[in-house]
């Protein structure tokens, strides 16, 4: 084993011997046995292997080998001076092998040492974007399962911040290829974050690349494949999951050409027949509130469809499961209290929302295509439903006046914002289906969504001013406790009236191994 003294009178030959030093190789060996000594001969190996390593390449697979060895070395500066040198390997032929190696080494625990890693990771992509990408991908499709949780957030993180010239066309092609054959088999969180980074590409910001996402996502969610298993908790998250990821692609104005239809089809044929009947996949989530929030969105951006008028009568009939029938007045012509119908304004406003947008490409379904005794029942329950509505909406307004500033922040007020909001799209939706004919002209923001700056602080929204509001002179409505309006036991509103994002959500219940393709643990050792 070489002395610190040999390995400095050896790097010194070589680096005297200029455009000869590939005439020295019995000093390159001296450096190359350095792994072999102490700490002190470790640390100058690991800077002077890396600085010949190109003039010596029948040492090639011994020189990578060795700088391998220290950085695994259990000395911390060993392995952290070993790693920032690595990416000097990444030439020609060895380059998708480094890059294999930094994607292994990802899963190292120490902060400075992963930092390194990240940074060499981004350097040689700079070098050869489609060749670090190989040895990325094979540690994700191959790797164990912590290397490939942490190769594919680092595509997530890193891609978007790499310069045009190294994001080629050529370069995004082979990211959507090879994440296609990952995509067999996936955890709902890898699902997600593969959605990320197909998103941020180029390629992939035109309608025919937002197309070919969009059948992505058709292809994983399993729309042509066996019917949902609404007992089955993770097909219902992997079904809920795809929706997520697909939404966003049908809500971007200047791609109208991509529409929702094949999902909102599904949905109504396949969906909302067996909606009260799906597991939840996970505690504290409203799977059916969620279900039909996603409806709602994919509502907007429906094209034309080949059985509407039979996905019309399934959405209406769900539609009146929500919309109850005013109860029977007793003898005394009072309504006892436990005869009440609960009001469940979240999932009307969904299924109200969706009816209208789908009932605008067949206006005269209420017309001439529903029977004269089941429109009479429908416009029963639409009145019903409005009168309640007014007392709510009265409460509300009451409840938030004065209110601004941080005392709107609070969790109890966020809840009747949202509630207020749910409760004024219902108004303007049934004044409209209350037109004598139908109208379906108005429009509503679903309550979920982000509230436009201009509608806070305003006198009186449009939307207010369309719905049948109470004058300026705000009437309380029958005493009751407040608590009643917007707790979900109440039936007042379904749970979770808040926003829900789509990226919070977690992996797939189990994650791999369960849910999309059952991913076994691979555990492997040491494979650079």
């Amino acid at each position: 084993m070489p002395t610190v003294e040999e390995l400095y009178r050896n790097y010194g030959i070589l680096a005297d011997a200029k455009d000869d030093v590939s005439q020295h190789k019995a000093s390159y060996q001296v450096i190359l046995d350095g792994v072999k000594g102490g700490a002190k001969e470790k640390r100058l190996a690991a800077q002077f292997i890396p600085k010949f390593f190109k003039y010596f390449p029948e040492l090639s697979d011994a020189a990578l080998n060795a700088q391998l060895d220290l950085c695994e070395d259990e000395e911390v500066s060993i392995r952290r001076q070993a790693i920032k040198e690595l990416s000097q390997f990444a030439t020609g032929e060895n380059l998708p092998r480094v890059a294999d190696i930094l994607a292994q080494l990802l899963q190292s625990d120490d902060s400075a040492e992963f930092t390194l890693v990240n940074n060499a990771l981004v350097s040689i992509f700079k070098m050869d974007a489609k060749g670090t990408l190989g040895g990325l991908f094979s540690q994700i499709l191959q790797g164990e399962d912590i290397v490939r949780e942490r190769a594919i957030k680092f595509l997530s993180s890193k891609l978007k911040t790499l310069p045009d010239d190294v994001m080629t066309k050529e370069v995004d092609d082979f990211i959507f290829s090879e994440s296609k054959k990952v995509l067999y088999d996936v955890t709902g969180e890898e699902f997600v974050l593969f959605m990320k980074i197909l998103s941020s590409l180029k390629n992939l910001q035109t309608v025919s690349g937002r197309q070919q996402l969009v059948d992505l996502v058709s292809e994983q969610a399993g729309l042509q494949q066996t019917p949902l298993n609404p007992a089955d908790p993770d097909s219902v998250d992997r079904l809920l999951q795809c929706m997520r990821q697909a939404v966003p692609l049908f809500s971007v104005s200047v791609l109208k050409n991509v529409h929702s239809t094949k999902f909102v089809t599904h949905f109504c044929e396949h969906v909302l027949p067996i909606l009260n009947t799906l597991t939840s996949p996970a505690e504290g989530i409203d799977v059916q509130l969620e279900v039909l929030k996603l409806l709602a969105e994919m509502s907007s951006f429906c094209g034309d469809m080949d059985k509407l008028e039979s996905n019309l009568n399934k959405l209406f009939d769900k539609l009146l499961e929500y919309m109850p029938l005013p109860p029977e007045e007793a003898e005394n012509g009072e309504n006892s209290a436990n005869e009440e119908p609960k009001l469940q304004f979240s999932y009307v406003e969904c299924l109200l929302f969706s009816f209208h947008q789908l009932g605008r490409k067949m206006p005269d379904f209420l017309i001439g295509k529903v029977n004269a005794e089941k429109l009479k029942d429908f416009k029963i329950r639409l009145q019903y439903f409005a009168r309640g509505l007014q007392v709510y909406i009265r409460q509300l307004r009451l409840a938030l006046q004065g209110k601004t500033g941080d005392s709107l922040k609070t969790e109890e007020n966020k809840i009747k914002v949202v509630a207020l909001k749910i409760t004024n799209n219902i108004n303007v939706l049934i004044k409209d289906l209350f037109h004598n004919p139908p109208s379906y002209k108005s429009t509503v923001t679903l309550s979920w969504k982000p509230v436009q700056k201009t509608e806070l602080g305003q006198k009186r929204s449009s939307e207010d001013s369309s719905s049948s509001s109470p004058p300026k002179k705000i009437i309380a409505g029958p005493k009751r406790d407040s608590r009643q309006i917007y707790n979900p036991p109440s039936g007042k509103y379904s749970g979770s009236l808040g926003n829900f994002s789509y990226e919070q959500r977690g992996g797939f219940r189990g994650g791999r191994g369960r849910g999309w393709g059952g991913r076994g643990n691979n555990s492997r050792g040491r494979v650079y």
